[in-house]
């Protein structure tokens, strides 16, 4: 074939654009300008579209894929990836040596590799002959999600490895980190504030969220940075050393850490660690600490693991950052085994990375020894950069007249109707006479009654025997319900079984506020979570927002937002909703209200012949409608059924409200 065939041309374009790509992204030394590359790619998809035979994966021209994903496949992982066991002080490092030389002598005198620990999303590549076959995230350890088309947009990750490597041959996986870099974050968040859009928490969540997003084009829009730290073979002899698993990922086309280098004793790897400390903030990419690896593989694989940790290997932590805010509320939130926890709410502070809106005050000893209050202005900080916690109060600051917080006074005010105990020895303070099961079993009722998923046959004494049984350990556990484990029940025979399966199965995806409703959010009601579903549409959109976007909503104050916000960012509750998503539970997106009857406020009372209230109620809102409880000025219409009260047409008529006969508003939603 000769030089100038198609074939050959395209061959040419791809190695040429790949090695620019890597020029730009890798080395950060670009050799040609972006109209040079532009055309260069311009000429490429030509003649793929006109030879699309010779289309091949690793072209630059496949970086971001088509079509949208419907799903994430789940896939095992070569070896499993592990996390690395914390330490915080050279005390603990120091006896971390100690424990790993009485394994293996060898430990107490090898060389230690050392590299930053980047705030970002664990992910491994497979490649084979060279070429990205596939990207999967770390998940359990065990098995990821399978992220190829995601992870292909990102223009730092090869699609063909590089040069005349013996690793570009054969399999070969590749580990590393998916970030971003502080300047791409604040320059996608000062575009987002200048759009109006609300700003990403930080750089970490953002990398982690925008790789699960199922349409590529949308993650190619997201400037991601991926570093390699590993790199397996089938043959776990290629590699001999920690420093030569990153010489070669270097060599195979990848970015890798900066800091990264060998130290000779463990002496001088701790000196350097202690130095770093006040390096890390020039780095271009948050993180929170060092890794540090005994560089002989020989040695780590002696050593071996101790539960999801290798023992050679760790993560040395430093100090975590702090910051001033003022306490505005302490607010107590019931868990689910019943401990009453107060918690600490600010205006949004940056911390070590991430924004912190409230800490946990764990008791009311901690408030006590503390001596913390409303108004008072706080020192927090991040333990292990993860927890936000309230480390002093500057009494300097306190405004005159601030109260000193009594706990048992507030627990009163917050829960009139509930009594609470503290047990003796105990510092939390506790439902009275409720167990965990006790608040599932209410949760569990609450979250299938009629004005939330209204979910049929899963009343009072069958959620009392799927938790007695512990076939239901949260609200998700139902989904997971089978026939076959009812049958083990007393109370079922084969029919119920079935039709209670059935009745949870249709209702995987409900209406917005149904759902928000059915997670119990304390202070939001059925009203509450309407509005508050119109007003933001998704679940995940509710979740991420700010105090002030939720006190926008009508009807929504200052109580109603703590909740909500503390709620969402609770880690169980995190872990709840996730859990959700995994098993294909997730409430329809609430569509802006539209119909005839849009932004029209209604009130119904009496009794209706044809319909229950709850469904004239969904009829009002189906056509754009509002459903109100009880009589204001801005009430449009009062329904008027049967027996109803005197005072409420008293009402409506001072008001002026139009009053329609049940006949007159069946017609008005029916026509």
């Amino acid at each position: 074939m000769s030089a100038d065939t198609p074939k050959s041309r395209i061959e040419d374009l791809k190695s040429l654009l790949n090695e620019y790509s890597y020029q730009y992204h890798v080395l950060d030394h670009p050799k040609v300008s972006d109209a040079v590359y532009d055309g260069l790619f311009q000429e490429l998809k030509s003649l793929e579209a006109k030879y699309p035979e010779l289309i091949s994966p690793d072209s630059p021209t496949q970086r971001i894929g088509n079509e949208v994903l419907d799903k994430f496949e789940k896939y095992t992982h070569t070896t499993r990836m592990m996390s690395l066991l914390d330490c915080f002080s050279e005390e603990e490092a120091t006896a971390w040596l100690e424990r790993i030389g009485k394994i293996d002598e060898r430990a107490l005198k090898a060389e230690f590799f050392v590299d930053s620990k980047k705030d970002g999303l664990a992910c491994a590549l497979h490649y084979e002959d060279g070429v990205l076959k596939r990207a999967i995230t770390r998940g359990d350890g065990y098995i990821g999600e399978l992220v190829t088309k995601n992870v292909r947009t990102i223009p730092s990750v090869p699609l063909r490895l590089r040069g005349s490597h013996p690793f570009a041959c054969g399999f070969t996986e590749v580990r590393g980190e998916i970030l971003m870099y502080k300047k791409d974050f604040d320059a996608l968040n000062l575009a987002r504030e200048k759009a109006g859009e609300p700003a990403f928490a930080n750089p970490r969540n953002l990398a982690a969220g925008t790789i699960r997003q199922l349409d590529p084009k949308l993650v190619a829009k997201r400037p991601l940075t991926f570093h390699a730290y590993d790199v397996i073979r089938e043959n776990a002899g290629d590699i001999k050393s920690v420093s030569e698993t990153y010489e070669a990922a270097k060599q195979l086309g990848f970015i890798i850490g900066t800091v990264a280098h060998t130290e000779q004793t463990f002496s001088s790897t701790i000196r350097y660690a202690q130095s770093f400390m006040e390096k890390r903030d020039s780095l271009p990419y948050h993180t929170d600490g060092l890794v540090i690896k005994i560089n002989d593989k020989a040695i780590q694989a002696a050593l071996g693991t101790v539960g999801k940790n290798p023992r050679g290997a760790i993560a040395y932590k430093y100090p975590a950052q702090q910051a001033t805010t003022i306490v505005r509320d302490i607010i107590i939130s019931i868990g689910r085994t019943g401990a009453a926890t107060p918690v600490a709410v600010f205006d949004p502070t940056p911390v070590a990375g991430t924004t912190v809106k409230h800490a946990s005050l764990h008791n009311a000893d901690e408030i006590e020894r503390k001596d913390i209050r409303i108004g008072d202005t706080v020192v927090i900080y991040k333990a292990g950069d993860i927890i936000p916690q309230v480390e002093s109060v500057v009494t300097d600051l306190r405004p005159k007249g601030a109260k000193r917080y009594f706990f048992e006074e507030e627990l009163k005010k917050q829960f009139p109707k509930e009594q609470f105990e503290r047990p003796a020895g105990e510092a939390v303070y506790r439902l009275k006479g409720t167990t965990a099961p006790a608040i599932l079993i209410r949760s569990l009722q609450h979250f299938a009654s009629k004005s939330a998923l209204d979910i049929d046959m899963l009343g009072a004494k069958n959620v009392e025997a799927l938790v007695d049984s512990k076939l239901v350990k949260d609200l998700a556990d139902i989904y997971t319900i089978k026939a076959e484990d009812l049958l083990q029940l007393e109370r079922f025979a084969q029919k119920s079984a079935d039709k209670l399966v059935g009745a949870i199965a249709v209702k995987k995806n409900p209406p917005l506020h149904r759902f928000l409703f059915g997670l119990g959010i304390r202070h939001v009601g059925a009203q509450t979570a309407i509005d508050i579903s119109r007003a933001f549409h998704r679940l995940d959109s509710i979740g991420s927002a700010t105090y002030e976007q939720l006190q926008e909503v009508d009807g929504v104050g200052q109580i109603v937002a703590e909740s909500i916000v503390l709620w969402f960012d609770e880690e169980h509750n995190q872990k709840l909703l996730a859990k959700f998503r995994k098993l294909g539970v997730w409430p329809n997106d609430e569509k802006a209200a539209t119909g005839k009857l849009k932004d029209k406020k209604f009130v119904i009372s009496g009794t209706l012949e044809s319909m229950s209230r709850d469904v004239a109620a969904d009829k009002i809102r189906s056509q754009g409608g509002v459903f109100q409880s009880s009589i204001g000025k801005d009430t449009d219409y009062l329904v008027v059924g049967k027996n109803i009260g005197a005072s409420k047409l008293n009402k409506a008529q001072k008001l002026g409200t139009n009053q329609l006969s049940e006949s007159e508003f069946m017609k008005l939603i029916n026509t």
